[in-house]
């Protein structure tokens, strides 16, 4: 029992990985799903494509590698956070689609909320903002929407859960209903520095406690599965950002990762101490092991990835993410084209939910290269934003190097242009499935198959560091028709 199977459970596709004994990757599978759009600004996922998906991608990838259940010590799982799952108690089917994370419908019931004064509140025991981005406004929702749910939930016959939830709660055939402290942080619903589900704000969401899973540890047991042909404790759940700071060995306060997916996330460790952000950044927590929190300050970017899947499906200009890098690099430089990405709203330091995206600077000969070159700058500009409001909380000096992975970080032309647009360097590692990686590490320290928090910080290693090539002048300028740009689309 010398192999970890690590369960990716992300917004547009599941993988599965198998690592080794050395935590080297030996096999992947990964399978997209379909997502929904059922309105402007809805964004939702059919609970029963997402495990259907994981169930495909475990099996396949044991499968090719020939690697049974009795060779796994133990599952790590990892997610796509604040998407929000009802089911019922009984069969384990969900009430409604999945909503997902992007998803803006609970505007309203934010405004409302802050209109009333309660965000101080909310945000003094969460860390986090009344935006629709977060899942208790989600299951107000539901609970309010579905017909007969909030009777249903009143009556103990409803289960919520972030995705971690309902894979373990299917995995386990319905017998372990539970999350990790990683992913409870995201809800809006659980006090982070008491480590509890905050009865006060369920009370004001109007969230029955008894639809809540039981928090843990980010390694610990979350009960035995049996669906893939042996028994297979599942010991290692973090939400993916989470995940991916683990998987970069972040665990000192002051480092900082960066992870380039749908979105874009990036966690300052801040020690055992919360920081309270006065950027309008978020405090969570990075992970809690041995019932001890570390937190974080994060930075979210909704649109990252995705804005890369735009120009591939939408505007169609090309057929396949890394082409996005190649036509970028053959831009006209005297052109200054600047796209805003705001398709699902603006994120940190923003917040504005009902903000939607924008072109700006094009003339007649603005092109396909010059768009592509826009689409991946606003990925740099907006990690800017977030570096210059997590050095406000933190203090941090210019030497601070940034760690970054995703699939965006492959792109060498994407990553340069973040060096330049930060004048900083940027790391990116051998081992680019950090996320990955993070969940599996959990599950292989719990079964005691892999080395310490000591022991696994000394096997990161270094696939290249970008540093700036631009001088200080155009990369102020760049950045200041960034903020311009920005402005204009948040006054539309």
């Amino acid at each position: 029992m010398t192999h970890i199977l690590a369960i990716d459970q992300g917004t547009t596709s599941s993988r599965a990985i198998l690592f080794d004994a050395q935590m080297r990757p030996v096999g992947t599978a990964q399978q997209e799903f379909p997502q929904h759009f059922p309105q402007e600004g809805w964004v939702e996922h059919d609970p029963e494509d997402i495990w259907s998906s994981v169930l495909h991608v475990c099996r396949e990838v044991m499968e090719t590698t020939g690697i049974s259940a009795d060779q796994i010590a133990g599952i790590g799982i990892t997610n796509q956070r604040e998407t929000t799952v009802v089911w019922d108690k009984q069969t384990g089917k969900a009430i409604h689609n999945a909503i997902v994370w992007q998803d803006r419908r609970t505007a309203d019931i934010c405004a409302r909320y802050k209109q009333a004064g309660c965000e101080d509140d909310v945000t003094a025991q969460t860390g986090l903002l009344l935006d629709p981005y977060f899942s208790g406004t989600k299951v107000k929702w539901l609970l309010d929407t579905v017909s007969g749910a909030r009777a249903r939930a009143e009556a103990g016959d409803l289960l919520f859960g972030t995705i971690d939830s309902f894979l373990i709660w299917r995995l386990t055939e319905g017998r372990v209903h539970a999350t990790d402290a990683t992913n409870a942080a995201r809800t809006l619903l659980f006090d982070i520095h008491s480590g509890t589900w905050s009865a006060e704000i369920c009370d004001l969401l109007d969230v029955p406690l008894n639809l809540l899973p039981e928090v843990k540890d980010c390694a610990a047991y979350f009960g035995t599965t049996t669906v893939f042909g042996g028994d297979i404790p599942i010991l290692g759940v973090a939400g993916d950002q989470q995940a991916a700071t683990i998987g970069q060995a972040c665990f000192q306060p002051g480092m900082m990762k960066s992870t380039y997916g749908t979105g874009c996330f990036a966690l300052l460790n801040t020690g055992a101490q919360p920081v309270q952000s006065k950027n309008r950044l978020l405090t969570t927590i990075a992970y809690q092991l041995d019932g001890r929190r570390t937190y974080a300050l994060e930075g979210s970017i909704f649109i990252a990835g995705a804005a890369v899947q735009w120009l591939r499906d939408a505007l169609q200009i090309i057929d396949a993410a890394p082409q996005s890098g190649e036509l970028a690099a053959r831009a006209d430089p005297n052109q200054h084209v600047v796209l805003v990405p705001a398709f699902t709203g603006l994120g940190a330091p923003y917040w504005k939910p009902d903000c939607r995206g924008a072109l700006f600077g094009l003339t007649r000969n603005s092109g396909r290269a010059e768009i592509a070159r826009a689409t991946l700058e606003s990925i740099a500009f907006q990690t800017r934003d977030l570096w210059h409001a997590m050095q406000g909380d933190w203090g941090a000096d210019a030497d601070v190097i940034l760690r970054v992975d995703g699939g965006m970080a492959a792109s060498d032309w994407t990553m340069q242009g973040l060096s330049n647009c930060l004048g900083a360097p940027v790391d990116r590692p051998v081992m680019q499935e950090t996320t990955a990686l993070g969940a599996a590490w959990l599950a292989g320290m719990k079964a005691g198959v892999y080395p310490d928090q000591a022991g696994f910080a000394e096997t990161w290693a270094l696939d290249r560091r970008f540093e700036p090539t631009m001088d200080q002048a155009d990369r102020d300028a760049a950045y200041d028709r960034w903020q311009r740009a920005v402005q204009a689309a948040m006054a539309f």
